[in-house]
């Protein structure tokens, strides 16, 4: 390993889970590190008393874990299958202070514009104002997250009652005395209007579309590890949507039986919704299913369907913009609403500009950006010391695409820009680091 004294200096954007990992990886292929944090704490999303924390009071994560955790940081054993977000955060401090990453955190320097240093095709480093001044950076990895910028959808009229997006939600308290409208049906709009249906006087639940709302127990254990067993064994997709839609009709039922709108997919084609407790409260007429928003009218909202009812609080739970206001989107390979980039991480022209953490997957997510970052200090690794699998995957990532062959299609919306199937992207940026490392 290279002298961290003479190693180049690389900048973290960002000390949530994508940015420690970052540090941690890079630090441990011997480059100097800097993570500038907007925050006094480290923890982003997962900071509950923080802002620009997107989790409320309740919080669980959905994935199992075993695929939520860092493969080379197993969470205690103390803890449950579906941590809670308090222990989480105290995961992400105890990972941070064993790999030696929170020393090289500056807590309240929010980033404010990342520049090329030069006009260079490839540039030789990168310019980086924050909190008021200006440093030179080797390289420069964006780990600031893509669950922050709430995303409200349009519609016609106006609404005179309260609104909220779900970015803003922490208690339930929100919901005593009022007719609630929840908009929206990912994991968060469904936790969400659990919570409100059994505080509000009144709830219902607007989707666009039906989905299948899995349990996080199957047979007895997380429904995740379920699903990886049958990735392990090598089954096809065909014959694990079989097993699963079997499963589903047994342990869960028809969503049609329990009042819920008909999914208009296959099973895996939509980022996956886990929740026990909503086909319940559906099927005991604590919620009420209602399609998309045609238009409002004072309190008075209206649906596609024709239906109508009168709400005090609308709470949209509709997801987030991609976005990255401190550096200009043509150095981020702009395309069609989000970065195109080679395996969701390298950019196709610069060897010194990576962003972590910009996936939306389909089990957890903080070991599948430990190999994203795996794989980017590995290649920053190699190009310092002229190896030839550096030339390698700067020619790989010319090609046009995302470098990961999806092996599921995905419903065409906005929430699947980034949408990754982690079995698969995982084994492809194992590849990429076992490639990178073939050569010393």
């Amino acid at each position: 390993m290279s002298n961290p004294e003479t190693a180049g200096r690389v900048c973290v954007v960002g000390a949530g889970s994508s940015g420690l990992a970052a540090a941690k990886n890079l630090l441990q292929q011997g480059f100097a590190v800097e993570v500038l944090e907007r925050e006094a704490d480290l923890g982003g999303n997962w900071n509950y008393d923080k802002p620009f924390a997107r989790v409320y009071r309740s919080t669980h994560t959905i994935s199992s874990k075993p695929g939520t955790e860092y493969p080379d940081y197993p969470m205690p054993a103390s803890y449950p299958d579906y941590p809670h977000h308090t222990q989480i955060l105290a995961y992400l401090r105890s990972y941070a202070s064993h790999f030696g990453v929170t020393p090289c955190i500056r807590f309240g320097t929010p980033v404010e514009t990342v520049e090329p240093a030069s006009a260079e095709e490839r540039s030789t480093g990168w310019r980086v104002t924050a909190g008021g001044s200006t440093t030179r950076y080797d390289a420069v990895v964006i780990a600031n997250g893509h669950n922050w910028s709430p995303k409200t959808p349009p519609y016609a009229g106006t609404f005179t009652g309260e609104t909220m997006h779900s970015a803003h939600y922490r208690t339930a308290d929100v919901f005593v005395g009022k007719r609630v409208l929840v908009v929206g049906g990912g994991n968060s709009g469904c936790d969400i209007v659990v919570e409100a249906a059994q505080f509000g006087d009144k709830t219902w639940h607007s989707t666009r579309r039906g989905y299948y709302y899995m349990p996080k127990y199957l047979f007895g254990r997380p429904s995740d590890q379920v699903g990886d067993q049958m990735l392990a064994l090598g089954m096809p997709l065909w014959l694990r949507r079989f097993i699963a839609r079997v499963s589903y009709r047994v342990l869960v039922g028809s969503p049609a039986r329990m009042g819920l709108p008909q999914p208009d997919h296959k099973l895996f084609e939509t980022h996956p919704v886990v929740n026990t407790l909503l086909p319940y409260y559906v099927g005991q007429g604590d919620v009420t299913p209602k399609p998309d928003i045609a238009r409002f009218e004072g309190k008075t909202v209206h649906f596609v369907d024709g239906s109508s009812c009168e709400v005090d609080l609308i709470v949209y739970a509709t997801g987030y913009n991609i976005e990255f206001p401190f550096i200009d989107k043509a150095h981020l390979n702009w395309v069609d609403g989000r970065p195109r980039l080679h395996q969701h991480v390298f950019h196709p022209l610069y060897d010194t500009l990576f962003v972590a953490g910009l996936i939306q997957p389909d089990s957890g997510q903080f070991g599948l950006v430990h190999w994203q970052t795996k794989a980017l200090a590995a290649f920053l690794r190699a190009a310092g010391e002229g190896r030839p699998s550096a030339q390698w995957l700067r020619d790989v990532k010319r090609e046009p695409g995302t470098g990961y062959a999806n092996p599921i299609r995905y419903k065409d919306s906005t929430r699947h820009f980034v949408e990754v199937e982690h079995w698969e992207y995982r084994r492809g940026l194992e590849r990429t680091v076992q490639r990178l490392a073939a050569s010393r």
